[in-house]
């Protein structure tokens, strides 16, 4: 395969797939690959998956199924979080030619161009605990927002996650590397971008950006210097924390954002469960009260933030009144939105040996009762805005005539496309 060829992408999962399937895309480009849309015909198709939940597993079997349909001859590639956890069973998949684990994916090209359609399914995989480097991710042109990989791994043992089996030990970047990643984002016009990672709070831990562990480089660093770091980042006009746990969300980092000219004022902080008890049976490292200090310290700071939760229901062994005691919690919190996810059984994880199970059924109740829930606070939560003039970051989308934009603190904006508007920050009328 030393002939050009072309290649198209989809991504499962989490923004920082997302990042990676843009930063995997422009190695392949300067391979001398040309990129096509997933729905056009391409020689190589890549999926990069997640494995958080049951319906990411079949989603990626089915996108097989269609490219087999579509263009039975080319080649077909799966990484990312499915591929590592269970690479002998992907390529069981009729029509999957490669599997590509955590420490071979930005290997992609070299492995692609030894690739022949009709031979074997090849597995290069590794065992994760030998996943040491950490290799900086960015979404480019793929939207308005720009995901920016600083950290990845983690080191946390909740009782329901596969993550760590998939993508390894907490490790991070340098800061000095960030900002270098930022400042050329910014030179490429980007105005905002979103900080990701799989615990983004644990910053500064594990081996540096040339993957030499602290204990030789002798780097200390931490979350908030990071975000300090940035804040003097010129032509960066708007960051985003997209995920941080309540436990390494410090007082310092509140105020900080509080104060920034930066960073918007938009925090997502997963909460998973309202009842102490199933919080201890899911290993998280917080509990309930510590979660609603955050919640109250972010509002009186910044009364006019929005705040993101994720929520996990149907965990074993959650009770009817276990349940109530989280929606009764998350009603008198003053969040902004939910992320619900159903439990879904996850091989060779702890919570798989809790007893009682919660049928499905009732795990789908109580996902539809949740996400009623984040609808009513998400209304009330723009309501309040009404009649307020914020910043609005307009994407480059047209969707049918329409384009979509974001307040400073979160509230979506629809209105009729003009190009002018496209990665324009617009003073706006709520």
């Amino acid at each position: 395969m030393a002939e050009s060829r072309t290649v198209a992408f989809h991504t499962l999962g989490c923004k920082l797939n997302f990042s990676e399937t843009s930063s995997l895309s422009r190695m392949l480009e300067n391979e001398g690959f040309e990129k096509k849309d997933f729905d056009d015909l391409a020689d190589v198709y890549v999926i990069n998956t997640c494995s958080v939940t049951d319906n990411a597993d079949k989603e990626c079997r089915q996108l097989v199924r269609r490219i087999q349909r579509k263009s039975p001859q080319s080649l077909v590639v799966i990484t990312g979080c499915y591929a590592q956890l269970k690479p002998k069973e992907i390529a069981n998949i009729p029509g999957v030619d490669l599997v590509l684990g955590a420490g071979e994916k930005f290997n992609m090209a070299r492995h692609i161009r030894e690739l022949a359609k009709g031979d074997s399914a090849r597995i290069s995989s590794c065992d994760i605990e030998e996943v040491t480097g950490f290799h900086a991710s960015w979404s480019v042109n793929d939207r308005t927002r720009t995901f920016l990989k600083v950290q990845d791994g983690c080191d946390y043992n909740c009782s329901f996650c596969t993550i760590p089996m998939a993508r390894g030990k907490s490790r991070s970047d340098s800061i000095a590397n960030v900002v270098r990643n930022a400042e050329e984002l910014a030179a490429a016009g980007v105005k905002e971008i979103v900080l990701t990672g799989v615990n983004l709070g644990d910053f500064g831990k594990g081996p540096d950006g040339n993957g030499v562990p602290m204990s030789i480089s002798g780097r200390e660093e931490n979350f908030f210097e990071l975000v300090q770091a940035l804040e003097k980042v010129e032509g960066i006009q708007r960051y985003r924390i997209s995920s941080i746990e309540p436990n390494l969300l410090t007082n310092e980092i509140i105020e900080w954002v509080a104060n920034s000219d930066k960073f918007m004022p938009h925090f997502h902080i997963p909460l998973q469960s309202g009842s102490n008890k199933i919080l201890g049976m899911m290993r998280r490292r917080y509990k309930r009260e510590l979660y609603a200090e955050r919640v109250q310290l972010i509002k009186k700071l910044m009364p006019h933030c929005a705040i993101g939760v994720d929520v996990i229901v149907g965990f074993p062994c959650e009770t009817a009144e276990e349940f109530k005691e989280t929606f009764d919690f998350l009603h008198a919190l003053n969040i902004s939105y939910l992320h619900v996810f159903t439990y879904s059984e996850r091989d060779n994880t702890h919570a798989l040996t809790l007893d009682p199970v919660v049928p499905m059924q009732t795990r789908y109740e109580r996902n539809k009762s949740l996400r009623n829930l984040s609808y009513m606070k998400m209304q009330y939560f723009t309501e309040q805005h009404a009649g307020q003039t914020r910043k609005v970051l307009f994407e480059g989308q047209d969707k049918h005539g329409m384009m979509e934009g974001f307040t400073d603190n979160y509230i979506k904006i629809t209105t009729p496309y003009r190009p002018e508007w496209v990665n324009e920050v617009v003073e706006w009328k709520i």
